[in-house]
């Protein structure tokens, strides 16, 4: 009677599990297949609009602002990485367990949750009007950090807390202190997982417009003879306005008047921005799988 009772359980167990497991499949295959069919709907548009006039680095084509994009990415993650990943290791080696750490996790999560207008607004008042500047990349890779944070930070502290214990017990045994253990086991153990939070960050720095609507501004004046950083004309010059391919996209749609071929720039900017992602993004994963095989022993 018992081991009848067991079977229908098993049985029922069973069917329940081969039931979730098809809902998940046709969940996850359902948002790829948006991903798939939305990014190569941006692309193709973008192909069929190309123009030979649009890779030109002036006001017909898109290569400053291209520039501007991967640059202010760069300068955020200079900012943002290392204080992400300082603040996972604290929050993961070092805070105790009291009102303190559980007041800064939750701003963290309340962080990460903040529209991107309203850091926006924030960068415009403290990056700009406080400091008396004018709009400058440096401040929108300081609002772009300020969005990334969160999830670098929460990246790293988890991909900490999931190591076995073994790691740090292990290196201490023999004779390292605990940063030393930190640095030589424990992050480069991580190194894939943070690199992931990486990636996140980097995207959102891609896509980002609404908060450098507000800090780096509208306009981009290079000279690509001029290499004295301190010219407003030098392509290097962090304090200087930056027009990024998010915000040329949105200018695009919304004064389009103002150029002939603005859908046509537009629809070729969004291709170059979701295929520079992606190219990104499968680069960091590259590196994170080769790191991760050598520090498997795998060959």
């Amino acid at each position: 009677m018992i081991d009848k009772k067991l079977q229908r359980v098993i049985k029922k167990a069973n069917r329940t599990n081969k039931i979730m497991t098809t809902v998940l499949y046709c969940v996850g295959g359902f948002f790829l297949l948006l991903l798939i069919v939305m990014a190569g709907y941006i692309i193709i548009k973008g192909i069929i609009d190309f123009d030979p006039a649009f890779l030109g680095f002036n006001k017909n084509g898109i290569g400053n602002q291209l520039f501007n994009t991967v640059y202010l990415v760069f300068l955020s993650l200079l900012i943002s990485v290392p204080l992400g990943v300082g603040a996972g290791i604290y929050l993961a080696e070092y805070a105790a367990d009291n009102k303190f750490t559980a007041a800064i996790r939750i701003s963290i999560e309340s962080l990460s949750s903040l529209p991107s207008i309203v850091v926006g607004l924030f960068g415009y008042l403290v990056f700009i009007l406080m400091t008396g500047m004018k709009w400058n990349l440096l401040a929108g890779a300081l609002a772009v950090s300020i969005l990334s944070l969160p999830s670098i930070t929460t990246t790293t502290e988890d991909a900490m807390r999931s190591l076995p214990p073994s790691y740090k017990q292990g290196s201490m045994a023999l004779g390292a202190t605990h940063w030393k253990a930190i640095t030589s086991v424990l992050v480069p153990a991580c190194l894939p997982r943070i690199i992931t939070g990486v990636i996140l960050a980097a995207g959102r720095g891609f896509g980002e417009a609404a908060a450098l609507l507000y800090t780096a501004g509208q306009s981009t004046i290079l000279r690509w003879d001029n290499w004295n950083i301190t010219s407003k004309m030098c392509p290097l010059n962090p304090f200087r306005s930056g027009e990024t391919l998010a915000l040329h996209i949105w200018v695009l749609r919304t004064d389009g008047a103002l150029n002939a071929n603005s859908t046509q720039m537009a629809n070729f900017s969004a291709a170059i921005l979701v295929v520079m992602t992606l190219i990104f993004s499968l680069l960091a994963r590259y590196i994170s799988r080769r790191l991760n095989k050598k520090n498997t022993g795998e060959k």
